[in-house]
């Protein structure tokens, strides 16, 4: 028997509104404010996420993996990479590691505006 239910996962960052509103943008879904400091974002299919106010929020240095580095990672699916890629560089993404090895490797690696590290996934 599970002990708990999964409720969200939420995010650090220096400014929730506009993270909130990055994944909005490259998920879709509805945003709605809490409060200052915290937004939700219930993205199509039932996953929700939450975007907190950190005010000395230091994102993770990728790709090290020391305790100071990278926290967590989210990945997306998609059906077209190439299409993917470019969209969420237009929506303000920083690429990380984006050699796929054309196509071998299946992921790429990018960051949103507040430094958190997230992979697009082939579907």
């Amino acid at each position: 028997m599970a002990v708990a239910t999964y409720c969200l996962v939420a995010l650090d960052c220096p400014d929730p509104a506009a993270l909130a509103r990055f994944y909005q943008d490259v998920l879709g879904g509805e945003v709605t404010q809490d409060s200052d400091e915290w937004f939700d974002l219930q993205v199509p299919g039932g996953a929700r996420l939450a975007f907190q106010l950190a005010p000395d929020h230091r994102p993770p240095e990728w790709p090290r993996g020391d305790l100071n580095s990278q926290q967590e990672h989210l990945d997306f699916k998609v059906t077209d990479m190439e299409r993917a890629h470019r969209e969420v560089l237009e929506l303000g993404a920083t690429p990380l590691d984006v050699d796929d090895r054309n196509g071998e490797r299946g992921f790429r690696v990018f960051a949103d505006p507040a430094g958190h590290p997230f992979c697009l996934c082939r579907e």
